[in-house]
């Protein structure tokens, strides 16, 4: 293993050795290559740069305490960039070739994965962009899927603690019948200006309510919404929000633990009756709620008196947890091998 500060890691890109690319071409998929270039050559008239024609994943690798390394819910994310792909018209990246280069890419930069105890994992990013040089707004005819890994820290600085989140009703993430539901970079710079307003307030993240009628909960920043009440993990369902492959994992986790789950939409007044809330997604898996303000009529929702996670939220952490890092039994097969 490399000789990195594993406990002091950031979520920020750090170099590895190498990367996995694999090009399409006159309408098929080539063989895998394996590259130690951070940089891509493309031309400037490349559809990605003008027309946004690109898709991102993001999963993690986790070294666990029995030796092993795990890669989580791999099918899952394979399934959305292809849900991805049909929505911008690019060529779907099949899953046997997505797991494939997934797998390639931990084993080739297995030094840089993370010590158990650290906490921190290997963050692992398949991106898919147009690559043919072109002027007019239609489909690429060449693409290319790369993944690149780096080690990463907790998301938020504190790890699995409470933070604050404040509404914003002057921008909206997504549109009901936009982009919303497909992982592309559009909906990530859809959300900067927000993002950064909220952060000069003082909160780590801002709150979307739906954009048509600004009466329902949409998403929590990048991360999809969860709240906890009698013993019912409640989510919103919404056609603009990113199905969150964690939101979907601890809503059977939930029901694994005895609980109700319910996934419809819940307006903003809601918030009142929930003894918890968070939120969730594969950067920080779970990021409890301490109080979300509505700065315009001056109202705040608190989920945490003391400013601890809730017993509910910690539980389905820690449970979550235990199944990516191979500690509780994985009975639903969702974690695979890697490196034995």
């Amino acid at each position: 293993m490399k000789d990195l500060d594993w406990s002091n890691l950031s979520f920020g890109y750090r170099p590895t050795d190498y990367n996995v690319r694999c090009y399409y071409r006159d309408g098929k998929w080539g063989e895998i290559e394996v590259c130690s270039d951070e940089y891509i050559k493309m031309h400037m008239a490349a559809t990605c740069l003008h027309y946004g024609q690109e898709a991102f994943e993001g999963l993690k690798a986790y070294r666990c305490p029995d030796g092993k390394v795990r890669v989580f819910r791999v099918d899952e994310n394979a399934a959305r960039l292809q849900s991805t792909c049909r929505g911008i018209l690019m060529p779907e990246v099949s899953t046997e070739l997505f797991t494939e280069m997934v797998k390639k890419v931990v084993r080739l930069n297995q030094e840089y994965i993370p010590t158990y105890e650290s906490g921190a994992t290997l963050y692992i990013r398949p991106l898919l962009i147009g690559m043919s040089a072109q002027v007019g707004v239609h489909p690429a005819k060449e693409y290319l899927f790369i993944i690149f890994v780096t080690p990463v820290g907790p998301y938020f600085k504190g790890g699995f603690s409470t933070n604050p989140y404040v509404i914003v009703r002057d921008f909206d993430r997504s549109a009901p019948l936009g982009t919303g539901k497909y992982k592309v970079g559009g909906n990530y710079a859809a959300s900067l200006y927000a993002n950064n307003m909220a952060h000069e307030k003082g909160y780590a993240c801002e709150f979307y309510l739906d954009a048509k009628e600004k009466k329902y909960i949409d998403e929590c920043g990048a991360a999809n919404f969860f709240g906890i009440k009698n013993n019912t993990y409640v989510t919103p369902e919404s056609t603009s929000i990113l199905p969150s492959i964690t939101n979907k994992s601890l809503m059977q986790v939930a029901e694994d633990l005895g609980m109700k789950v319910e996934r419809r939409p819940i307006p903003e007044e809601e918030l009142d009756t929930f003894e918890e809330a968070g939120a969730c997604g594969t950067a920080a898996v779970i990021s409890p709620i301490s109080y979300i303000d509505d700065l315009d009529n001056g109202k705040r929702y608190t989920f945490s008196a003391d400013g601890q996670p809730g017993p509910v939220s910690k539980k389905l952490y820690d449970t979550l947890r235990g199944i990516q890092y191979g500690t509780i039994e994985d009975k639903h097969g969702w974690t695979t091998v890697v490196i034995e």
